[in-house]
């Protein structure tokens, strides 16, 4: 549909404010670094002077290198000081750690302390190292609760460094932010301050989401000076399977072609896929089409997932870094910086969600002078069309932002719980919690969890409460889904489990498929048996219902008034359906017993007068039908306005609102207390509305489908759209 010519760019280079240590240098020019791209320079000046620093420079720019010069300069001469550096995933932090290991740095103890690390070497750690390698959930409940066997660590913190940032936003940033305050907590108690670099993909706020997260003014160095081979991008459109325009041939079967083709043609290609399956799928479809093209390099492509064991997945990375491996199908495994050496052509099986993504992706291909490929082969959702028919859209517009919400009440509360369980509480420690910790303070100590003792707060709420609080969820309850073996396959939000996890769900957790067999409510556990033959997949049908508690903003946009606020939201199951999922064919409907659930977040909505809609057409009749479809497109369209994914969300529409007998559409964070996302909406809703309305106008389809109003996550199933309905809607909130 469209290729872009991106040009090669040159390198800039900068020198530091005082020269780098002699062995420093020296160590660098082994490397053939002889010079510091200028981005490079800035922030090890800034670092060096105790300002806290956030690198937002992009995919292959050496953010690494940023941090582990002060760090090595520290060690090399003679500092007692130490470093915690915190990174999303164990491997990316593993492969850090075998980075710095290889400057041969004598002082240097550097170690990964995680849930791999044996006791005894966690004891060693503690005692011994200078340098650990560490994620935020181990942060979280392993370090911050045993401070007092860190607290020589702590009493000499210089350095925190926390990599991708970008991956820090919704309800885990916002409990990621209180994680830092307790961190800088302690280290004031035992007499440190230490200094923050954050790195990051390219995205809209670098510099504000660092600030938000440590809680302390951090410096931007978002100028990239590194140098970027040419490369062409090019935006894929998959073809219909008939004349009726609703369904396109499988992005699988494209992205394996194009796979097959680039391998043929003597490329080193790479192509992410969205799940553990997919990545074996175009894998294997690759290799039968190159059996037919060129038989040679059929076995010269293998996929590449989590689930791997790490000695497989080494032997991967050394075998696609050698050049012996021509093709590789991933996950994202292989995104969040992995070194496996330049490639010739990434392909994006689907558009990844953001423009952070896309980006660190593609930048796969083209580390070094060689010139390089990328592809988007976009999927079904309303993103992925977007862009496909707005390429240039990709190429020109701002990255999108990232949000916190270090005001969510739940997650105060929860973090509080753990500080005050750390050391007591005192006035002064508002610095670090902000406005909220007064009313917080006040609802724990009604709640006889915390227990005044003259002007400080101590923690009465019995065991240690950092185990039972998640970084990755919105609410404190998780059930934990095991497989007949009784082997753990993994968690879910009680937030979600009746959506997902239903009794007899069919339930995908990273490219398997298994079958929810009982749903254990008291102790919130559910038993899964495999379904990976299965071919079939089930949705819940939710009855939801919403109720304004609090209105802050409203302003008019078109014909429509938006509002901001708080609202309470009720979910009730009531049945789910079976469908093939070969052909979508409906195979059954099943009632569902399960009590409701219930959210207190933030919101924002949608009014129009009635009078407005029928004015223009539309009989009343169609209204429900009519904002059902604008609250999918809507929902669908959000995520390019915000770092977020359309599970982070839920919508409710209605024709009539209680409160204001108008026809209404609702947005809401799908986490208790909001996670900030509503917030960016409200300040977007115009361009929101507008870019909405293009992409349901542009779609062929003739009654709606997932590129335009059909929602994965409906819980009515799909019912009651009305696609000229929501353009109506939609073109009239446009103004």
């Amino acid at each position: 549909m469209h290729v872009e010519q991106l040009p090669a760019r040159a390198a800039r280079f900068g020198e530091t404010a005082s020269p780098l240590s002699e062995d420093v240098a020296a160590r660098l020019r082994t490397r053939g670094i002889e010079q510091l791209w200028a981005h490079q320079a800035e922030a090890i000046d800034l670092l060096r002077d105790g300002e806290d620093v956030v690198v937002a420079t992009g995919t292959a720019s050496g953010k690494s290198l940023c941090y582990q010069v002060p760090i090595l300069e520290s060690v090399l001469s003679g500092s007692r000081d130490t470093a915690l550096l915190l990174f999303p995933t164990k491997a990316l932090g593993r492969d850090q750690l075998r980075s710095i290991r290889s400057w041969l740095v004598s002082g240097l103890r550097a170690v990964a302390y995680d849930g791999d690390t044996p006791e005894d070497d966690r004891a060693w750690a503690r005692r011994h190292a200078n340098v650990v390698f560490t994620n935020p959930d181990m942060l979280h409940v392993g370090i911050l609760p045993a401070h007092e066997r860190w607290r020589d660590f702590l009493a000499r913190l210089r350095w925190v460094v926390v990599d991708e940032l970008h991956v820090l936003r919704g309800i885990f940033g916002s409990h990621v932010a209180h994680v830092l305050r307790r961190l800088r907590r302690l280290c004031d108690h035992y007499g440190s301050s230490p200094t923050f670099c954050f790195s990051s993909a390219t995205i809209g706020n670098p510099t504000e989401l660092a600030s938000e997260l440590s809680g302390q003014r951090v410096r931007g160095v978002t100028d990239n000076a590194a140098p970027r081979s040419a490369r062409a991008f090019g935006c894929w459109q998959r073809p219909f399977l008939d004349e009726t325009a609703t369904a396109r041939v499988s992005a699988n079967r494209e992205t394996a072609d194009l796979l097959a083709e680039f391998v043929a043609a003597g490329f080193q290609t790479l192509a992410f896929t969205r799940s553990r399956r997919g990545a074996e799928v175009v894998a294997r479809l690759a290799r039968e089409r190159l059996q037919e093209r060129a038989p040679a390099l059929a076995e010269c492509v293998a996929a590449y997932r989590a689930g791997y064991l790490p000695a497989e997945r080494r032997e991967l990375e050394a075998r696609l870094t050698s050049g012996a491996l021509r093709g590789i199908a991933a996950t994202t495994a292989l995104e969040l910086g992995i070194d496996v050496g330049g490639l010739d052509a990434v392909i994006v099986n689907g558009f990844p969600g953001t423009l952070a993504s896309l980006w660190q992706q593609a930048g796969r291909a083209g580390r070094g002078h060689r010139r390089a490929a990328a592809t988007l082969v976009a999927g079904d959702d309303q993103l992925d069309q977007w862009y496909v028919r707005h390429p240039n859209e990709l190429f020109t517009r701002a990255p999108e932002a990232a949000v916190v919400n270090t005001d969510n009440p739940f997650v105060l509360h929860d973090q509080l719980r753990c500080a005050v369980h750390e050391l007591p509480l005192t006035p002064d420690d508002e610095s670090f919690f902000g406005p909220g910790l007064d009313d917080a303070v006040l609802e724990l100590v009604r709640a006889d969890e915390l227990r005044p003792r003259g002007r400080r707060l101590f923690w009465a709420g019995g065991s240690a409460p950092a185990a039972r609080v998640g970084l990755r969820s919105g609410g404190t309850v998780e059930y934990e889904l095991f497989d007949q073996d009784e082997e753990l396959v993994g968690t879910v939000d009680g937030g979600r489990v009746f959506r997902v996890a239903h009794p007899g769900a069919i339930y995908l957790h990273q490219g398997r498929q298994f079958r929810v067999r009982r749903l254990d409510l008291q102790h919130h556990v559910a038993e899964l048996e495999p379904a990976d033959e299965c071919d079939e997949y089930t949705q819940a049908r939710i009855e939801t219902e919403i109720e304004v508690r609090h209105l802050e903003r409203e302003h008019p946009v078109g014909a429509a008034d938006l509002h901001l606020g708080t609202v309470d939201v009720t979910n009730t199951p009531i049945a789910y359906q079976r469908r093939r999922a070969s052909t979508r064919e409906l195979l059954g409907i099943e009632p569902l017993e399960l009590p409701p659930t219930r959210l207190s977040t933030r919101a924002v909505w949608y009014t129009m007068s009635r009078g407005r809609l029928v004015a223009g057409g539309l009989e009343p009749a169609r209204l429900l039908g009519t904002v059902h479809a604008a609250e999918h497109a809507l929902i669908g369209m959000l995520p390019r306005f915000a770092i977020c994914d359309r599970w982070d969300v839920g919508g409710v529409s209605m024709a009539e609102h209680p409160a204001t007998s108008t026809p209404a559409v609702f947005v809401y964070d799908g986490y208790d207390g909001g996670a900030g996302i509503a917030e960016l909406a409200y300040e977007a809703a115009e361009r929101h509305v507008r870019e909405t309305l293009a992409l349901v106008q542009a779609c062929p389809c003739t009654d709606g489908c997932p590129s335009c109003v059909h929602s994965p996550k409906c819980g009515n199933w799909n019912e009651h759209l009305d696609k000229a309905g929501a353009v109506a809607f939609l073109d009239a909130a446009a103004g």
